[in-house]
Formats: C-alpha cells, structure tokens, sequence
C-alpha cells in the first residue's frame, strides 16, 4: 500500500482508460454542445403540431433522439473526466454545463409526453398503425400506462427545469465527500503512517491487526462527525426532493414513484423485506461463529469485514484478478469471452485510485462509443469481486448497445445488478471448486458470506432505511441528524442483533452512502443477487440453453419491462422464490463453513 496516493498524472497511460474514444479532445466535445444547443431550437417544428399527421410524430421522435444521443455523449464524458480527478475544474464546469443542457433539453422536450396524452386515443391509435411507428410500440406503451402522471404542459416545464435543484443534494455531497473530504494518517500494522482514503478503508477493516481495524473506523467516522448537521441537511434535503417530484407526479408516496418507473410494484419491495426478515436468525447464526473464529467477547463493527480465516493472507494482482475473471467466465461461451477480451486489451479501465479521482467503482459509457469500468484497484479479494462486477455491467451494456436500437439499449436499473451479480456467483464458485486446501475453501466460504451480508442483508436494511425516511417526510415529520442516527441505529440492532455492538459511529454511517442521493436504488442490488443466483445455477447445470437464454437478456436492453425480461431468462421475480431460493443458499454455505471449523477455529 503507498504512503500516499499518487497524483493522475503519477499512473501509467497502460492503466488508464482511454476517453478519446468518445471525444478526441475537449473541442470536439464544444463543437457538439454547440451544435445540440442550435437543434434545440428545432423544437418549433414539433411543438403543438403533433396531431397534424404521422409524418410529424415519426420526425419529433427522430429529433428527440438526436439530442438525446448527444446529450449522453456530451454528460458522460464530461463527468468521467471529472472522475478521474474531481479537483480540476474545466472538468467540473463542464459537467456542470452538460447538467444544465440536460435540464434545458428536458424542459424543451417536456411538450411531447402531454401533447401526445391530449391527443385522441383514436387519433394516436391510427398513427399507430404506421409502419414508421412500429419501432416505439413498447415506448408508447409505457408511457400510457403512466398517462394519470403526466402533469400539464405548463407543469411538465416546471418540473423539468425544477429538476436541476433536485439534483443539488446530490451533487453538494459527490464533491463534499469525493474532492474537499480528507481523512488524516494512521499507523498500519508496520507501523508505517499511512492515509485513510475511502478508496483503501475496506483494506484497512480487513486488516487482521485489530487496532489497525479500530484506527481507522475511528478515523473514518471521527472525521465524518465533524460536519454531521451538514450531512443531515444533504440528505434530508435529497429526500424532500424525492417526496416533492413524487407528489408533484401524483403518486402516493416517492417509494411509490420511483418503483413506477421500472414498473415494478411495491409489493416486490415489502417482500424483499420481509423475505430478508425471515433469514435474520441466519445472519446471526454466522455472526455468532464470527465472534467463536475471532475469539471476541463482542463484535465491533470493524470486525466485520476481516477474513475469519486470518492465515489466508490472499493479495490479487490486478493482472492476476483479470485472469481470473477469464476463467471464472469461461461457462457463458465463446462470444461472450470475446467481448471481454475487448475490454481488458482496448482500453475500457481505469484501474489504480489516485488523488481526486472518484471512489469506489462503475461502469458507464456511450450508444456510440463502448462501456468503461472505473475501479479503485487495491489487490484484494473484494477488488477481484469488484472487477467481475463491473464487467458484468460493462458487458450487459455492450449486447444491449449492440442488439437494440438506441431507444431501447438502456436498460431498467430494476435489472442492472443481475448480470454484475451473476458474474460474481460465476467466480466465486470457480475459486471454490478450483481450490484443494480445505483452509481456502473455508477462506472464500468466509468470503462469500461477506459478499451475502453486504449484497442482500445490508443492502435491504439500506432500503428498509430509505423507505423509512421518506415514510416520515411523506408524512411531514421532520429529520434531524439526531432521528436518522437513531433510525440507523436500531435497525443495525434489528439486522446484526445481540453480537455486534451499535456505538455512536456506526449510528452516522449513513452520512458516506452514496446511493441515499439515488432513491430506491440500493433494494436493487438485493433483488439482482436473487435472480443472478438463480441464472448463474441454470447456467451451470443446463449448460448451452441457458446461456442462450441469458445472453438474449443482455441483449434485450429496455425493449420490455424488466420482469418481463428476467422471467424469460428464467427467474420470477414477482414471485419470492428468488429471494429465498438465494438466502437458502447462504444457509448451505454456512453449514458448510461450520463444517470446517476445525480448520479455522
């Protein structure tokens, strides 16, 4: 681990992705801001003349995806050169300007969805009928099925220039916590000092030294702590946020709101939780061989992500975690194999943390351009995981982009975690399967269960917690920082139980969770674990057919509903089988890590 975090222009050109693919430079970027601009003003060809014909409504489609294209072009790489290094600020007004170009665009488009409610239904029926139209059946389809919450043209233009303001919170805390955020040193198990950064703090925690442990959740939370009102305040305005644009929109509840947008009803979300409920008895039964392992009297919650098998000292190359991708995925067939070779050769990641840049890890990209992949690399088993994950990503966009047209290649958040999920089911069973020293195996059983607990058990009590906050704005009760820690607090009692002590500082983790600024968001990851789970066995056992049945779900984009795609993979998610069929499976692993205690007690 470096003392300290190497400036951008510190790391090889060799580990950095290459944006040029989607702007050779930043004038080519000016050029098309400029051109977008000047098309926007072609909205008077369109704007209360949808009734007038077929040839009117096919040529305002074409136009709105135009912008639409370049818009994503134009926001994309500004904020991706932002992530690399949040402290420069060309970037930082770039990204700023293609976010009010997104807000302008949206306020001029905004006529389109309440002028084509007020038309006819016999009127848009037969311009239906037109070949022309046939393209965009599953897009007028959703949006009819939504037509109670379409507000007003007026209303509509309110909204989508409001929508920037709603943004703020989010935007306010990215560069509070990414850019102006510094931890300080500590002394790691060398007793070397070293920085805490949000990018190398998971090493830290898995640290077998457990005052190293202890320094840096201090450290962490310490610094957090000392502008714990502003937090409150980000957060809190994000929610109202949340809350207005929902019932701006008419809906019952911003839960309510945002599951509507994948179609997707609140019944999955309570069963989620409720599902997950059921299990809890499980989570502790691993917490309480966890405190056996570690030979503690009480967890600490810095004792929770060090492996329980401490001889296992596993540090993973970044080459060495790449190859071992290649492996894992070799069941989804040749063509996806090649896909990912694209990805390691020609230029897709952005691999080592450096000062600014971004934490954590995504992938994102263009229609036009291909997939990145943002990582924060630090030779461990989790980033191993982490590649897989965003691979997973990285692919599932490239078949989209590939098989559908530009309206329909993104798709549904609802779904985004199933394929970065299944990738990582892939791998760890290779390194299961591949591993003879019972001590290993016990290792990545160990492993495993932490990717559990954190993927669908902390995850679901995210969004138990988010369903909560909002409840309470919804219902005009006020959030204070000392409601959220309380909040918090007790549902890390409800989730960890007897085991684990709740102090004060996990009390404000709540404060660095990025995805709060993105509502219903993080419910996502645990339902994705679900069906990933199930499609990676059908994988395994059934071998060519099932392949075939997820790749045409990679590729599938939004062309359908989201459960209507997963079910077609092979997965109800309506149903809780899913959830249950996966939490079982955590069950079978931990019988058989209890089964090994002999090796690592």
């Amino acid at each position: 681990m470096p003392e300290k975090l190497r400036t951008r222009a510190e790391i090889p050109v060799e580990h950095k992705w290459r944006l040029e693919d989607i702007f050779p430079d930043d004038q080519t970027w000016e050029t098309l801001f400029a051109d977008t601009r000047r098309l926007m003003e072609d909205v008077v060809l369109y704007e209360g003349k949808l009734a007038e014909g077929t040839g009117v409504l096919v040529n305002c489609l074409a136009w709105m995806e135009a912008l639409d294209g370049n818009l994503e072009e134009l926001y994309t790489y500004a904020r991706m050169r932002r992530d690399e290094d949040n402290r420069v600020g060309v970037y930082q007004a770039m990204t700023d300007r293609a976010g009010s170009l997104a807000v302008d665009l949206g306020s001029c488009m905004s006529f389109f969805v309440p002028e084509l409610m007020a038309m006819p239904e016999e009127t848009l029926a037969e311009m239906r009928r037109d070949e022309r139209l046939s393209l965009y059946d599953h897009y007028f389809d959703n949006i009819l099925r939504r037509k109670e919450h379409v507000l007003s043209l007026p209303e509509e233009k309110l909204l989508a220039e409001a929508s920037e303001l709603g943004e703020g919170p989010g935007t306010i805390f990215t560069m509070a916590n990414n850019a102006d955020l510094k931890f300080g040193e500590i002394l790691d198990d060398e007793g070397n000092s070293v920085e805490v950064t949000k990018g190398n703090y998971s090493r830290f925690l898995e640290m077998p030294d457990r005052r190293v442990r202890q320094d840096a959740y201090n450290m962490l939370y310490d610094t957090y702590q000392k502008q714990i009102n502003s937090w409150a305040s980000m957060l809190t305005a994000s929610v109202k946020s949340d809350c207005f644009f929902a019932r701006a929109r008419k809906y019952p509840s911003a839960l309510a709101g945002a599951l509507d947008a994948d179609n997707v009803p609140e019944s999955v979300y309570d069963a989620l939780i409720a599902t997950v409920h059921e299990f809890l008895p499980q989570l502790h039964r691993y917490l309480t061989l966890r405190k056996k392992v570690l030979k503690l009297d009480k967890l600490k919650f810095y004792d929770l992500y060090v492996p329980i098998v401490s001889e296992q000292d596993v540090k993973i190359s970044y080459q060495e975690a790449a190859d071992t991708v290649r492996e894992a995925l070799e069941p989804l067939g040749a063509d996806y194999r090649q896909v990912l070779e694209k990805a390691f050769s020609q230029k897709w990641i952005d691999i080592y943390e450096n000062e600014g840049k971004t934490s954590g890890a995504y992938s994102w990209g263009t229609f036009k351009s291909h997939p990145y992949v943002l990582l924060n690399h630090q030779d461990t088993l989790d980033s191993l995981f982490t590649l897989a994950h965003e691979l997973g990503h990285a692919l599932h966009s490239f078949y989209s982009d590939k098989t559908q047209p530009h309206i329909y290649a993104g798709y549904k958040i609802f779904v985004a975690e199933v394929a970065s999920t299944l990738n990582e089911s892939l791998l760890i069973r290779h390194l299961i399967e591949k591993s003879g020293d019972p001590k290993a195996k016990a290792y990545l059983l160990n492993h495993y269960l932490d990717q559990f607990r954190g993927t669908v058990f902390r995850q679901t009590m995210f969004a138990e917690f988010e369903r909560d906050i909002h409840g309470s704005v919804d219902a005009k009760e006020a959030l204070t920082h000392e409601d959220l820690s309380a909040r918090y607090a007790a549902l890390n009692a409800l989730y960890y139980g007897s085991n684990v002590e709740i102090d004060d500082k996990i009390s404000i983790e709540w404060v660095r969770i990025p995805h709060f600024y993105n509502a219903f968001y993080v419910y996502k990851y645990a339902t994705g674990f679900s069906a990933a789970t199930a499609l990676a066995q059908q994988i395994l056992e059934e071998g060519q057919p099932a392949v075939e049945r997820y790749l045409r779900f990679l590729s599938g984009g939004g062309s359908d509903y989201p459960i209507n795609l997963l079910r077609a993979a092979g997965v109800d998610m309506e149903k809780p089988e899913p959830v249950r069929q996966a939490l079982m499976l955590f069950v079978e692993m931990l019988s058989e890590l209890e089964e090994l205690s002999d090796v690592i007690d």
